[in-house]
């Protein structure tokens, strides 16, 4: 067991000190075989004695102005290694400057012969090395072993790999130990890297099975999506935690420290393979304009902004009423280098004269618009505040698009606009019709339609891990309501690409690929945070809220689809819409906050047909 306080700095540089003398003997003996008679040492040491005072003053004088008994030895690094090496290296160069003035200004003799200096050069940097290993090594197994090590296995034997592993190792705060390296590559499988065994990834649930294997992390940095869900399944069947290295930009000069090496989120396991956009149109078609984000403060806004910066816009103008996140927002914008500018609105888009002063003073030639209300249960019991945001809103940026002859207007919508439930899926399907309708003047309106977004305000993610991590319960409303998922990059992307592929009035839909079960999501989730769920954690089923339904749709029983040239984003059929439904919206809008809900969302029955409400209140009007 080490003692606790470290070692005086005098009794290192004392050690230090023994070590160059103990390295000076050992030189002296290999010059003279060992076999050297009296006679030929006592000249030697007639010659070297006071030359014995000049080196322990040289090597303590050196040492001292290189610090190197300042470092802590047990916790020896590579720069001390680096120190160790000058001090050595410029004290024999002081001999052999000392030996060359003594032979020509004092008595003909050299300091030491060429060879001693070499020797001695040699041994003294080899046993001060030696000596800090040996006591770090020695240190760190005393550490480790005063309790049973958990085994850890590392996917990924590059350098993020080998980076992991000596940080894990070194760090003495946690008791791991690297059973080994999993990787892809069957060329190095089967052989040791650094003294650890690499394994091919097809043994991994084969070593989980026959070790006791505490956690696993991931440290290839670009790895497939759909792979990354597989290793995570497999280790959250076995109850293994698994973790993952962080992103090169947050290491601190080529490294990090154990803390960065965070838990798996479960956008990392729904994640699917990203789209590829394209590029070249993308970047003519944004290219010196000036692009208008509506709700440019949320999830989606924020990420649309992000990207669209990436294509060199002339200028980027970002419109949210939420002046905190605006903030935040225009913060982080601000800490980016070499971006194109960018323009802060703080507006309502239900107030026309300030969205046309807007419009007059930046003359945007592109319109995305991510701005709506969007919450199921805050939406059915405020329908007269879901038909002014979000589809009075929508109609007086789509009016003045066409009459500022915007050149694209892209619309974000949700599949709880198809066959909806709620007020809230209703009025975007309202807002839907005003855009395609709007699609007979210079501006080319396109509607964008997908479903839950990982990670977004309202999404159910945010609300399980503050469940988490107030200890429980998970409140899933019912255990067999399915979503679908994708990521806010995937959404943006979709966005993205929708806006340079259309021509104006189509509806793209994004093939989102199975349904999650939220009760599974919520599992998983537990699973992940190194919970055991009736354990740690429980779930508790709360009933449907109003408006909410057990699945979500992409298409109506109407709408077909087409394909484009990306295989996952498809295009819905326009659906013929009666002209005696424009006066049915105009009506809606004129009775916003002058009518009782009830009225008002039957209102919105009347233009949407297929709005049939469930689990709430407005059920009465399907009923007549």
């Amino acid at each position: 067991m080490f003692p606790k306080k470290n070692l005086p700095r005098w009794i290192i540089i004392l050690i230090d000190l023994f070590i160059s003398a103990f390295s000076l003997a050992i030189a002296y003996l290999i010059r003279f075989d060992i076999k050297a008679d009296d006679a030929q040492w006592r000249l030697e040491l007639g010659i070297v004695k006071y030359s014995i005072i000049v080196f322990f003053a040289v090597r303590l004088i050196v040492f001292f102005s290189f610090g190197i008994q300042k470092g802590i030895v047990r916790h020896t690094s590579t720069s001390d290694f680096k120190r160790l090496f000058l001090a050595t290296t410029t004290s024999s160069v002081i001999f052999v400057i000392l030996g060359i003035v003594r032979y020509n200004w004092i008595d003909n003799y050299y300091l030491f012969p060429s060879s001693i200096i070499v020797i001695e050069y040699v041994f003294c940097f080899f046993f001060l090395a030696v000596s800090r290993f040996i006591v770090k090594l020695l240190y760190l197994e005393s550490v480790k072993s005063s309790s049973e090590q958990q085994l850890v296995l590392i996917y990924g034997a590059g350098v993020s790999g080998l980076i992991a592993k000596r940080i894990i190792e070194k760090d003495v705060r946690i008791n791991l130990k690297v059973f080994g390296f999993l990787d892809d590559n069957n060329r190095i499988s089967g052989n040791r890297i650094e003294g650890v065994e690499v394994f091919h990834t097809s043994k991994l649930e084969e070593i989980l099975q026959k070790n006791k294997i505490h956690q696993v992390i991931i440290a290839i940095q670009n790895l497939d999506p759909e792979k990354r869900s597989c290793i995570v399944e497999k280790c959250i069947d076995a109850g293994v935690e698994v973790k993952k290295v962080p992103n090169p930009k947050s290491w601190i000069n080529g490294a990090f420290t154990t803390n960065q090496i965070a838990q798996v989120n479960i956008e990392d396991l729904l994640g699917r393979t990203p789209i590829v956009l394209n590029q070249e149109k993308l970047a003519d078609g944004l290219k010196d304009q000036v692009v208008l984000v509506t709700g440019a403060a949320g999830s989606i806004g924020s990420g649309i902004v992000r990207q669209v910066l990436e294509y060199r816009p002339k200028l980027v103008v970002l419109l949210d009423q939420a002046e905190s996140a605006m903030y935040d927002l225009e913060f982080e914008l601000n800490q980016l280098k070499d971006i194109p500018p960018f323009e802060i609105v703080i507006g309502d888009i239900c107030n026309e004269e300030r969205m046309e002063l807007l419009f007059d003073t930046f003359k945007p030639s592109w319109v995305f618009h991510a701005a709506a209300y969007k919450h199921v249960p805050m939406m059915e019991l405020n329908p007269s505040e879901a038909v002014r945001n979000n589809v009075k809103g929508t109609k007086i940026l789509v009016d003045l698009s066409n009459k500022k002859a915007v050149h694209k207007f892209v619309m974000i919508s949700t599949d709880k606009a198809v066959n909806p439930t709620n007020v809230m899926g209703a009025s975007k399907r309202i807002a839907e019709i005003i855009a395609q309708a709007a699609n007979n003047g210079q501006t080319q309106f396109i509607t964008t339609r997908f479903g839950n977004v990982l990670g977004s305000n309202g999404s159910v993610i945010p609300l399980f891990k503050r469940q988490i991590e107030q200890g429980g319960p998970i409140t899933v409303t019912d255990e067999r309501i399915t979503r679908y998922f994708m990521t806010i990059p995937e959404a943006c992307q979709l966005v993205l690409e929708a806006g340079i592929m259309g021509s104006g009035g189509e509806i793209y839909v994004f093939d989102m690929g199975k349904s999650v079960r939220i009760v599974d999501l919520a599992k998983k989730m537990i699973q992940l945070s190194g919970l055991e769920l009736g354990k740690d954690i429980e779930i508790r089923f709360s009933g449907l809220r109003p408006g909410e339904k057990l699945y979500e749709e992409l298409l109506n029983d109407a709408e077909n689809v087409q394909e484009t040239h990306h295989p996952k984003i498809l295009i819905a059929s326009e659906r013929e819409v009666d002209e005696k439904v424009y006066d049915k919206i105009e009506r809606l809008l004129n009775a916003v906050g002058k009518t009782d809900n009830l009225s008002l969302v039957q209102m919105m029955k009347e233009v949407v047909p297929e709005f049939i409400s469930n689990n709430s209140e407005y059920s009465v009007l399907d009923k007549k």
